[in-house]
């Protein structure tokens, strides 16, 4: 019998199958697609403090952030430790951008303000219609559905069960003791729910209710883009300050923002985009437009690159912009480890630890308090 079996082969999932098995517990994995299927193949595969404001989530972001720096030591998952430029159009907007990176430095993150006229010297292909920016050296970018398979590959003794669908758990009274699936039980002493966007839908399943919902972003694809004689010609991540109130925005209607990065393969990607309309997958002609006017305004060079492909995911959206995370007491036996919208490639090695953590009694690196399932039933 299992130890443990994660519902999600997600890099959420994934974190927590790598963390419990390090920790000496014996896990099952199943998944009702393949590894990364869901929202982390149409992530982005950011890894950011820039964009949270001092509290709970900064805090996960900061342990996550450290971790990610030693996985990555282990080689496999395209890490790259780029830093992000957040820059603003005018001066008010600089001057709350700055507020927040005060406001953030006292708290562990190291941000250093840009002048407008030390933009270049970060990204010569910048425009030049700035107010100013701020560097954050601590973002990072990995490939997300090489993250998930490289820590499921290394979570030591774990099974993998794709193609394999939750229908319901298996019970002692209030106690969740396994899964039930389509193609049979699975006992397990703890089940660790890390469906992503689906992940309301399983605790339903438990006769829970937890307010995760699907935002709907899409991404743009350039063609490869060579390099220049000094680098790449987009060499960070780049963002406007508004992308940071949209992540913010409890609002279901449609925003976009520009945030753009290259990859090692030099495509550029082209974001973001937040919307909520359900599950539907239509794609939507005038916000690729509305991406594509964003991306030229502040750099003007991709006017002459082509778009070759564009794709969709959902964010797992909770109200209050937490993830949910750790035991829940409603139904002992059962854990939670999801709705981290956008960021959940960035959580997912501190959410992994704090669930390993929870199911071996170990202590805590931070409060785990803000994030408990219950709240919403609170």
């Amino acid at each position: 019998m299992s130890d443990v079996v994660v519902i999600g082969a997600g890099v959420v999932g994934a974190a927590c199958a790598y963390f419990a098995a390090r920790s000496g517990l014996r896990v099952t994995v199943v998944d009702r697609g393949p590894v990364a299927a869901g929202t982390t193949g149409a992530g982005e595969g950011n890894i950011l403090v820039s964009d949270k404001e001092p509290g709970p989530e900064l805090e996960l972001a900061l342990l996550s952030n450290r971790l990610w720096r030693e996985l990555a030591g282990l080689g496999g998952f395209e890490f790259e430790p780029k830093g992000g430029l957040v820059v603003a159009e005018t001066a008010e907007v600089l001057e709350a951008l700055t507020g927040l990176a005060t406001a953030q430095a006292d708290h562990g993150v190291e941000p250093a303000p840009v002048p407008r006229a030390e933009l270049p010297g970060y990204e010569p292909h910048l425009t030049q219609a700035l107010a100013g920016g701020v560097f954050y050296p601590q973002d990072a970018q990995v490939n997300p559905m090489l993250a998930a398979a490289r820590l499921l590959e290394r979570a030591p003794g774990a099974r993998l069960l794709t193609g394999v669908t939750v229908t319901g758990f298996l019970r002692d009274g209030d106690r969740v003791t396994g899964v039930r699936t389509d193609k049979g039980d699975i006992p397990a002493g703890a089940v660790v729910n890390a469906a992503g966007t689906w992940s309301g839908q399983v605790a339903a399943l438990a006769g829970l209710e937890l307010p995760v919902l699907p935002r709907r972003g899409f991404i743009l694809v350039t063609e490869p883009i060579a390099a220049g004689p000094d680098g790449p010609l987009i060499r960070h991540k780049v963002y406007t300050a508004a992308y940071v109130t949209d992540v913010a925005s409890d609002s279901a209607g449609l925003s976009t923002s520009a945030v753009i990065e290259g990859t090692p393969a030099g495509t550029v990607l082209i974001g973001a985009s937040r919307e909520r309309v359900g599950f539907d997958r239509t794609v939507s002609i005038p916000v690729l437009e509305r991406l594509a006017r964003q991306a030229v305004a502040l750099f003007p060079m991709l006017a002459e690159r082509r778009a070759i492909r564009t794709y969709c995911g959902f964010r797992p959206y909770c109200p209050d912009h937490l993830p949910v995370i750790g035991a829940d007491p409603r139904a002992p036996g059962l854990y939670h480890a999801c709705g981290h919208e956008g960021a959940g490639i960035g959580l997912a090695p501190a959410t992994g630890h704090l669930i390993a953590g929870q199911l071996t009694g170990a202590a805590p690196e931070l409060d785990p308090i803000p994030f408990r399932p219950e709240r919403f039933a609170a």
